[in-house]
């Protein structure tokens, strides 16, 4: 786990289900990085809001999601970059 600027670093196996922002899981430490092709590396803010996840494939960003919240702590806004397309995704506070 990394920490900067009031945002942690994290690493995970994987994610589950399909709503955003997405929900990582099996979370392993950086140390075990050198042993895995394909990652996650999630950056949370001090209320524990995913704000940037990055699919890591071979050493690659592969894609990444970069999330804004409502003042409620609902998603906002979510922009995928995958393919070196990006899109922008916008949520009501409801």
């Amino acid at each position: 786990m990394t920490q900067q600027h009031n945002i942690t670093r994290r690493y995970f196996v994987s994610y589950s289900g399909i709503k955003l922002p997405l929900t990582l899981v099996n979370e392993i430490t950086e140390d075990s990085l050198s042993n895995r092709n394909t990652y996650f590396c999630g950056h949370f803010d001090v209320n524990n809001q995913l704000l940037r996840c990055q699919k890591i494939v071979y050493g690659e960003v592969e894609s990444e999601h970069v999330y804004s919240y409502h003042p409620n702590g609902v998603l906002k806004l979510a922009e995928i970059t995958e393919d070196d397309e990006t899109r922008t995704l916008s949520f009501s506070e409801n």
